[in-house]
């Protein structure tokens, strides 16, 4: 399957242009945002009606310039964008599992219980590809590093580290757009706001 994938657009026509001519010339499977579409929700449905007409299906989180209820609500407008925070979402032998906001917080406990649901899944499905999007970084990785410290989700890692995730998105540092890393056979990417062609 063929993947793109971007990062913290807010509002960037420059990123959407970019995005754009990488769905012309690539024609990916499938689109994923993880997060920060908007600046603080300002031009939020303005920007997801430009993604829309991308007429490619976007698995899409919230960043924490968006709340999950505002986005899911917009989302809900448009045939192609599908809101994934809390959910998954399958194509062929794929597993998607997103989940939103989040931002500078070391510790996650919202996600306890959507991590064991995301869990029993990732364990009856050991023959599926599966695909982590978060828009926090997960702690201690070349993606939560800034000025020397990492600033990373703790939680996140911890699940990453206890499941077998083939690919893990995330975004929200800036200073780490295109940057990877791995934890143990985990790919880890932060695909920056102008999107990156992956192949899973």
């Amino acid at each position: 399957m063929k993947l793109l994938a971007f990062t913290d657009l807010h509002l960037s026509s420059y990123a959407f242009k970019k995005i754009k001519s990488k769905v012309k010339r690539q024609d990916p499977d499938l689109i994923i945002c993880a997060g920060d579409v908007s600046i603080f929700e300002q031009g939020l449905d303005f920007m997801l009606n430009k993604l829309n007409k991308l007429k490619k299906k976007i698995l899409i989180i919230h960043g924490n310039h968006e709340t999950d209820k505002v986005l899911k609500k917009v989302c809900l407008k448009y045939n192609n964008l599908i809101f994934i925070h809390k959910k998954h979402y399958k194509q062929d032998n794929h597993i998607f599992f997103g989940y939103g906001g989040s931002g500078f917080a070391l510790i996650e406990p919202g996600f306890y219980k959507t991590g064991e649901k995301f869990q029993k899944i990732i364990r009856k499905n050991k023959d599926k590809k599966i695909i982590l999007i978060t828009h926090a970084p997960p702690y201690n990785t070349k993606l939560d590093l800034i000025v020397g410290s990492h600033c990373g989700n703790k939680t996140f890692r911890n699940f990453v580290s206890r499941n077998k995730i083939d690919l893990y998105i995330c975004g929200h540092l800036h200073e780490n757009f295109n940057k990877k890393d791995h934890i143990k056979k985990t790919h880890i990417i932060n695909p920056g706001p102008y999107g990156k062609i992956i192949k899973i």
